[in-house]
């Protein structure tokens, strides 16, 4: 079905609503309790809501910031947002004050509205006073107003606004390894675009349910999750911490589930703490232990009824996915951005022999590649332009429409896209010639025991990988048998790649890379360039081809 014939988020929202009626929309723990809010109940809270925010003098076009983590009161201001004719500004949850002050600043927020956060003492200094301060119902920063005093003291909007599908929906920031981020515009055709893009692969059932845990604030989550759920009449599941998600993800019994390669990495190190990689190669040879085996381990992931398994946000190693394939757990690599809201292509349904690829274009999507290697795009799922730059606009488009995308990648005789790096993240090494770093990361995570991985080295004679060793996969082993792995694997590795590619060392660094410590973006992309600043001298210091430790 395309864009046009669909109905917008809020029409949706309404009819839903008088379709599910009692049925059970948003499940949302707080101190291990679930607190459910049925589809009527929430379509009601979000007409209150927005006659609240109108009430606060806030009228059609006007931006409105939100910041805060994961929660069901994240999804009733941003449908009362829409509602009310309102322009969304998300935040990260992880953003520090320079960002918050210079996203509020540059979008030009009348609002900002504040919810579940671990730490918010930084918005003393990064909120101006003429800013209108909104509260969700958490233990959070002191605001002016109340989301639910804004409820209980307002009739429900009787004036939905209704947008065009080329009406602005929300400027997203993106999370930007470099500089400021850019204010993404997205339209309404955008996110109905994003909400809808699977299901020409996969028609929603009558019973689906999803768990909201990646930030609200990357239209990923937001498109795939949220906006979804209301044309999918999807139960959604919250997370309370990051310490309960193991026994939220259980609970929510999800029909589907979309994750980063991180986590995927680490429910395959927590499995094999439990049963040692030999023990399991053993007991999955065995017919019907087998079959036992694996349905013990996806129901202890809370994968039981997961019908749909995708990996996204950067590469994830093909010996992982492969990996899981045993556990008869196919996972679908996708491939998206910010300025295509979302999702661009995915490799489902599953397919073995496609491991290491990012699939083909979704409906309503074009793909190309330029002659210099580069993903180009067009099609409903394509952003409007950057916020108040028109400059980088300009530069982003081609002349006949086109956008580029940055990524470099191959196209293969089906039409399914492999991924070899970035544009810009090509360095020339010492001998005058360009490395590609993403493939071989790609190779060298292969190991089970690397978690992490940035291969790096302008200027040097040879490449380096400096790497983050898994806690999980590493347990009982020494120093020198960790260097041993490592090495033969680097050596394995350099023997596919061409000599000016071939890796001069492999370095262990101590600290794990998080989006506390700034070397992560909030959607767990590694910053390149930080992690060189932070390593170069590390890196420079032994020509010796080997396993280095700080």
């Amino acid at each position: 079905m395309r864009v046009e014939e669909r109905k917008l988020p809020i029409q949706q929202f309404q009819a839903m609503a008088a379709k599910r009626g009692d049925r059970i929309y948003w499940r949302q723990p707080k101190n291990r309790v679930y607190h459910e809010t049925s589809w009527q109940d929430a379509w009601q809270k979000t007409l209150r809501l927005a006659a609240g925010f109108r009430s606060l003098g806030l009228n059609p076009g006007d931006r409105v910031a939100i910041y805060s983590e994961n929660c069901a009161e994240w999804f009733l201001t941003d449908f009362a947002l829409t509602a009310a004719g309102l322009v969304s500004v998300p935040i990260y949850f992880t953003a520090g004050e320079k960002t918050i002050s210079y996203v509020l600043e540059h979008s030009g927020a009348k609002a900002l509205v504040v919810g579940k956060l671990a730490n918010y003492k930084h918005l003393d200094q990064a909120v101006p006073n003429h800013i209108t301060s909104i509260s969700m119902p958490y233990d959070t920063w002191p605001c002016e107003h109340q989301i639910n005093d804004l409820i209980e003291a307002s009739e429900p909007l009787q004036e939905i606004v209704e947008p065009t599908l080329d009406d602005t929906f929300s400027i997203a920031y993106t999370s930007g390894s470099t500089g400021h981020p850019k204010g993404v515009v997205l339209t309404f055709r955008n996110v109905v675009y994003g909400a809808t893009a699977m299901f020409s692969l996969h028609p929603p059932g009558e019973d689906e349910k999803v768990i909201s845990y990646l930030p609200l604030a990357h239209i990923t989550e937001r498109a795939l999750i949220e906006y979804s759920s209301l044309y999918a009449g999807s139960t959604v599941t919250f997370v309370e911490s990051l310490e309960t998600f193991a026994e939220d993800l259980r609970n929510a019994d999800v029909t589907s589930f979309l994750s980063v390669p991180r986590l995927w990495m680490k429910f395959q190190s927590g499995v094999l703490a439990n049963i040692p990689q030999k023990k399991l190669d053993r007991l999955l040879k065995i017919p019907f232990v087998s079959s036992m085996v694996k349905k013990k381990i996806r129901a202890q992931l809370g994968l039981a009824r997961a019908q749909i398994l995708g990996s996204g946000s950067a590469p994830i190693a093909p010996s992982v996915l492969e990996w899981y394939q045993k556990l008869g757990m196919g996972i679908s690599e996708g491939w998206g951005m910010t300025e295509v809201t979302g999702v661009a292509t995915t490799h489902y349904p599953f397919r073995a022999d496609k491991i290491g690829t990012i699939g083909k274009a979704v409906d309503g999507l074009e793909v190309k590649i330029s002659e210099e290697d580069e993903i180009l795009v067009r099609g409903d799922g394509v952003f409007k332009e950057y916020y108040r730059n028109e400059e980088v606009t300009k530069e982003t488009f081609t002349e006949d429409g086109w956008m580029r995308t940055g990524d470099r990648a191959s196209l293969d005789e089906e039409g399914f896209l492999r991924i070899t790096g970035r544009v810009k993240e090509l360095f020339k090494s010492g001998k005058g010639k360009y490395v590609a770093p993403v493939p071989i990361e790609s190779m060298m995570g292969e190991n089970q025991l690397i978690e992490q991985i940035c291969v790096m080295g302008s200027g040097l004679p040879a490449p380096k990988a400096v790497v983050v060793v898994s806690k999980e996969t590493s347990v009982g082993m020494s120093q020198e048998q960790i260097s041993e792995s490592l090495g033969a694997t680097m050596l394995s590795v350099n023997k596919q790649l061409e000599k000016h590619e071939c890796l001069g060392g492999v370095c262990v660094v101590k600290d794990e890379w998080t989006v506390d410590n700034g070397l992560l973006t909030p959607t767990l992309k590694i910053k390149r360039d930080r992690l060189e600043d932070r390593y170069q001298a590390l890196i420079s210091e032994s020509e010796k081809a080997g396993v280095i430790w700080e």
